[in-house]
């Protein structure tokens, strides 16, 4: 049986997770494949840093450059982390001829049209199944699976710490800080959660995901993000009221018709090129719909294609283990390249949508849920709706509970589709009301048309 070495940059939980899973299942992989991965040498920072998983002195290196320029070395699999060693280290690779597997969401997101133009020039591959939503295999779906479909719609819950926060906020009734506190002491969430709870990580996998999908890199400077800090349990209980879950939600959605930031020529741009809304933001979700009944730790991605229609995907996002098995299955997509002497049978990453472009925020449509802290008093939901009616933005529902005259209390609006500019303009404007006792607090609604 042919025999492919792997030189692995990384030993700590995703990297030993991965050597163990080879000793578990790698004969197993081989007998599927008729290629067997072998465990060459893994670059670690310390030999005796913690690791869930054991991996042999012997077969550990501290010096990650050896590894990689070891001649009997077929596969790099980079699994460090970070933007700027492990942007080296890919590149140090594929400059040398070699397929590389990452699970480096965070350097694909802001290098990845560079790595992937190098493995192009040097006539090599870089698989990256790991690095959105763990163990879902959504890149090998949205990039073989559907690629004979445009992609109009891709809706994500795709980090598994504001998920589990917001479920145990809906379940339980329990405020954000609490169960963030909770989080962390479990280990769902790091110490200085920022990187999830701002939305940050579930950025850099939808603009992977969006760039893959419509043929043109998408520059994380041009994704709007919002994270679920400013999610109380008043906007759980009201949007339970009206049959919706509030999930950070990541959307990349085809536009007709948009204009596009910068344009110097809207009209024209209008009739050329794909025009995406790509966002990440929190969201009602209809009770009705899947999305909404992915709780805790767990990640799903919905897909729409224009030929295959509604398909949805579900499983565990993150960790050692489940990230480990998208490794593996990159791996044996690089054995099976080098077995039969082609490059790759699908490309990583093709351009191919020369005009394409992000719709900026403000011209986004959708329906809203608007809180607002007013004093109960008469007059005050005329006023708001007047301001409401001048910004051309119609009122769908109001939820007013009865307070005692003069207390403050909460004022529930479920806005038609609006543009985002318009709402957030009304809204400055409503706050600045004396009966409005607090910034009002906006929601977009996704109802997945």
């Amino acid at each position: 049986m042919q025999q492919v070495n792997l030189g692995m940059i990384g030993g700590g939980t995703v990297g030993s997770g991965v050597f163990h899973a080879l000793q578990l299942n790698g004969s197993l992989m081989a007998s599927r494949i008729g290629v067997k991965v072998s465990v060459r040498k893994v670059a670690v920072k310390a030999f005796d840093e913690p690791r869930p998983y054991p991996i042999p002195e012997s077969a550990m290196s501290t010096d990650w450059q050896a590894v990689v320029k070891d001649p009997q070395v077929d596969v790099v699999a980079e699994l460090a982390g970070g933007t700027t060693i492990a942007r080296t280290m890919i590149l140090t690779a594929l400059q040398l001829g070699k397929p590389v597997v990452t699970a480096n969401k965070a350097l694909l997101s802001a290098h990845g049209e560079e790595l992937f133009a190098a493995a192009r020039k040097h006539g090599t591959n870089l698989y990256y199944e790991a690095s959105v939503c763990g163990g879902i295999p959504i890149i090998k779906a949205v990039r073989e699976g559907f690629v004979g479909n445009r992609i109009t719609h891709l809706y994500g819950v795709v980090n598994g710490t504001c998920n589990y926060i917001l479920t145990r906020m809906k379940l339980e009734g329990a405020g954000f800080a609490e169960v963030l506190k909770d989080a962390q002491a479990q280990g769902y969430a790091e110490a200085e959660p920022s990187l999830d709870v701002d939305g940050h990580d579930a950025l850099h996998k939808i603009g992977i995901l969006a760039s893959l999908a419509h043929g043109f890199w998408v520059n994380p400077e041009d994704i709007y993000v919002e994270g679920i800090r400013a999610i109380a349990q008043t906007d759980i209980q009201f949007a339970g009221q009206l049959g919706y879950t509030i999930k950070l939600l990541g959307i990349i959605k085809r536009v007709e018709g948009g204009a596009v930031k910068g344009d110097k020529n809207r009209a024209a741009r209008r009739s050329s090129g794909a025009r995406i809304q790509v966002t990440v933001y929190p969201t009602l979700i209809p009770n009705a719909h899947v999305l909404a009944s992915v709780n805790h730790v767990f990640n799903a991605v919905f897909v729409r294609g224009d030929i295959v229609g509604d398909t949805s995907f579900y499983g565990r996002g993150a960790g050692k283990d489940a990230t480990a098995s998208a490794v593996l299955s990159d791996l044996a997509d690089a054995a099976l390249d080098l077995k039969f002497g082609t490059k790759y049978r699908v490309p990583p990453f093709v351009p191919h949508e020369r005009d394409g472009a992000v719709l900026p925020i403000a011209e986004v449509v959708s329906p809203y849920f608007v809180r607002l802290n007013v004093v109960d008093k008469p007059g005050v939901l005329a006023k708001v709706s007047a301001i409401l009616g001048q910004a051309r933005i119609g009122i769908a529902s109001v939820i007013q509970p009865e307070g005692h005259e003069g207390a403050t209390v909460p004022l529930i609006l479920m806005l038609h589709e609006a543009p985002n500019g318009a709402v957030s303009r009304a809204l400055r404007q409503i706050g600045r009301l004396p009966t409005v006792k607090a910034p009002p607090v906006m929601i977009r609604v996704e109802n997945f048309k």
